[in-house]
């Protein structure tokens, strides 16, 4: 079983099982929502996610794209579309407690990348920040 929750802990949410896969959405949808250049979405059974505390605010992102976040903190939690990935509760890896437990598998809309997202990984990287100067 997997947990996860919000940045304010308001919304606590159990996964049980594996989930079906885990990738990295580029899409303008989970960029802008997430304001982040990528998310990581993992695709579980509908039935697998439960929810142990509070209640997620639905925002209605598409004709069938719903996006379930923290109305308190704004953490985006879960999506659902019934048409694209049915039965699938899509949730945002980066909000397990755990997010290291799972691993993308690949990378989805891809035509919408960031163009230099395509080259990210070769960028220098800090612990955690660079020295000021």
């Amino acid at each position: 079983m997997s947990k996860g929750q919000c940045h304010c802990g308001a919304i606590r949410y159990e996964l049980q099982g594996d989930p079906k896969w885990i990738a990295l959405c580029h899409c303008g949808d989970c960029r802008r929502h997430a304001g982040a250049p990528v998310v990581g979405w993992g695709a579980y059974p509908e039935g697998a996610l439960k929810l142990t505390q509070g209640s997620p605010k639905v925002y209605r992102s598409s004709e069938n794209g719903r996006r379930h976040f923290c109305a308190d903190c704004g953490t985006g939690l879960f999506y659902y579309n019934a048409v694209n990935l049915p039965g699938i509760a899509d949730v945002q890896i980066a909000t397990l407690d755990d997010p290291s437990s799972v691993r993308p598998q690949f990378h989805v809309q891809a035509a919408e990348r960031i163009a230099w997202m395509e080259n990210a990984h070769e960028l220098p990287a800090f612990a955690r920040y660079p020295s000021p100067g």
